[in-house]
């Protein structure tokens, strides 16, 4: 990747990261924390890796993205009106009664790019093992991205998913584990300890990566080198309210929205 490329997704992951910030202010609640932190990952995916065309959403060879975590709704939508999939004055209508962007995803909403609700945490890598099946049925040729938080994992529900992928060979399944290390009652390891966590992925069969989940080159550098017959994750190494110093590495921020005085504050 040169340097022009670099700064290209660099200049979105900021614009993105703006529209969250005035989404979120303009609604009055929601979760900024991960939507923040989330705002490279989703860049480089929509912007660099994945196979998909705005202007045909239900394109049948598309890749798929499932927010496990559906609570950063916030960075899906940016991101989705970033890259052309509806207008982006519709960001204001975050939250609002009878809107289509809902507090979580919803496909009873029709926004366009968005593959499945979600909400209840736990679940998403269980989608995207019935949608993985399905297509190896059908020899469809997809990739499916998972994002999950890494508060989340201690859910039963995504160990069951993930020794069912490893069994069924699903390949075309990518997991992304928002690593920031925290949740919304304080760091992870306070609430259930998750380490060895790249050991633990390992021993049910899948390939582990690690990057700097804040970092675009090294996004791009490991989501270009994945490869192989197994299910892959990436656990990547994140910032809660990466991009505004005043509240990264804050879980009180993981379930509040800024106020218009925060807004005018950062950006200063």
């Amino acid at each position: 990747m040169d340097d022009n490329e670099l700064k290209r997704l660099e200049g979105i992951a900021a614009t993105i990261r703006r529209d969250i910030i005035d989404s979120l202010c303009e609604a009055g609640s929601g979760h900024i924390g991960g939507s923040l932190d989330l705002a490279d990952i989703f860049t480089v995916l929509y912007f660099h890796t994945m196979k998909h065309d705005p202007k045909n959403p239900q394109m049948p060879d598309r890749d798929k993205l499932i927010l496990s975590i559906g609570h950063t709704a916030p960075v899906l939508y940016a991101t989705l009106a970033n890259a052309g999939y509806f207008p982006k004055e519709e960001l204001m209508t975050l939250r609002k009664i009878g809107g289509r962007l809902q507090g979580h995803p919803s496909l009873a909403s029709g926004l366009p790019g968005v593959e499945s609700a979600s909400g209840s945490l736990g679940q998403g890598l269980s989608i995207c093992v019935g949608m993985a099946l399905s297509d190896k049925v059908d020899s469809c040729n997809r990739k499916i991205f998972c994002v999950c938080g890494d508060g989340e994992i201690q859910e039963g529900e995504v160990w069951e998913a993930a020794m069912s992928a490893a069994h069924h060979k699903l390949s075309n399944i990518i997991a992304i584990v928002d690593r920031n290390r925290l949740q919304i009652d304080g760091p992870n390891e306070n609430v259930m300890g998750l380490e060895p966590l790249r050991e633990k992925w390992s021993s049910f069969g899948w390939d582990v990566y690690e990057c700097d989940g804040n970092s675009i080159s090294e996004l791009v550098g490991t989501f270009d080198s994945m490869a192989g017959d197994k299910p892959k994750v990436l656990i990547a190494n994140t910032t809660m309210g990466k991009g505004v110093a005043e509240i990264e590495g804050d879980y009180k921020w993981h379930g509040k929205a800024p106020s218009k005085e925060d807004k005018e504050r950062w950006e200063r």
